[in-house]
């Protein structure tokens, strides 16, 4: 009889690690992303293209400050918001491979901003009925905002894939380097599988079907070619990285690294 509780215990420690890994993708994926965006200021192409592009990373970062201080406290080692930012190493960051890949272009941030975008709306909007009523929260406000980025994102890539020749093969360009990477959108591993059983994370396979019309929907209106399926070789929410990731931390991590502990 002795050894069922130690069963449960184990499970139940278990299931607290996967809640904590799901929450923490989830953060570090908005995270990365607003930080990338943030790259932009001072660089867009206009000044209204340059507030639109901070106002999102400004949204992405609040979102991930919600969703890391809960996994800072799902985890229970005593990290906040800010030790896990910008005193985690590269391998330990468990963002979507995507998020970290580089602004290129104009339109090439606008692709990978759409295909993310696409993706967060759909998961959000999943995460409203989740058996965890403080994520449930946290997807909820965050889907309002979703909302927006994937008009500003999708607006844009109707209007450069329907443009120019120019505009429309360096979209195209884009979309052919980048779509390789939207399989781990919604291939699901054991952390995956476990929150869905739990009433946590809504099914990827179903997440996958709304995404993949609303992506055609919109691709078609842009004049523009779904590509082919590419090898997928990266796996960023398991920790295996491009090397985009290490060098966008180092200066992301930079002044906290440095001076251990400032506050404004």
């Amino acid at each position: 009889m002795s050894a069922l509780p130690a069963r449960h215990s184990e499970r139940d420690a278990a299931h607290g690690a996967a809640h904590c890994r799901y929450v923490l993708r989830l953060a570090d994926t908005s995270l990365v992303l607003g930080q990338r965006l943030g790259e932009w200021v001072g660089h867009a192409p206009a000044l209204e293209e340059d507030l639109g592009l901070a106002n999102l990373a400004l949204d992405l970062i609040g979102q991930a400050r919600l969703l890391l201080t809960y996994a800072g406290e799902l985890e229970g080692r005593g990290r906040d918001e800010d030790a896990l930012a910008f005193l985690r190493d590269a391998p330990e960051f468990t963002n979507l491979t995507l998020a970290e890949q580089p602004n290129g272009d104009f339109g090439h941030t606008i692709v990978r901003q759409w295909l993310l975008d696409g993706w967060q709306l759909e998961l959000y909007q999943g995460l409203t009925s989740s058996a965890d009523t403080r994520l449930a929260a946290i997807a909820a406000k965050a889907l309002k905002e979703t909302r927006y980025h994937y008009r500003f994102s999708s607006g844009w890539l109707v209007r450069l894939g329907d443009g120019t020749a120019e505009s429309q093969r360096r979209v195209q360009s884009a979309l052919e380097a980048l779509w390789r990477f939207t399989a781990e959108l919604f291939t699901a591993d054991e952390t995956d599988e476990s929150m869905r059983a739990a009433g946590i994370a809504p099914p990827l396979a179903e997440l996958a079907v709304s995404w993949s019309a609303r992506v055609d929907a919109d691709l078609a209106a842009a004049t523009l070619r779904r590509p082919a399926v590419q090898p997928y070789l990266w796996h960023g929410k398991r920790g295996v990285h491009t090397e985009h990731l290490g060098h966008m931390l180092a200066g992301m991590q930079h002044l906290q690294r440095t001076y251990p502990g400032a506050r404004w």
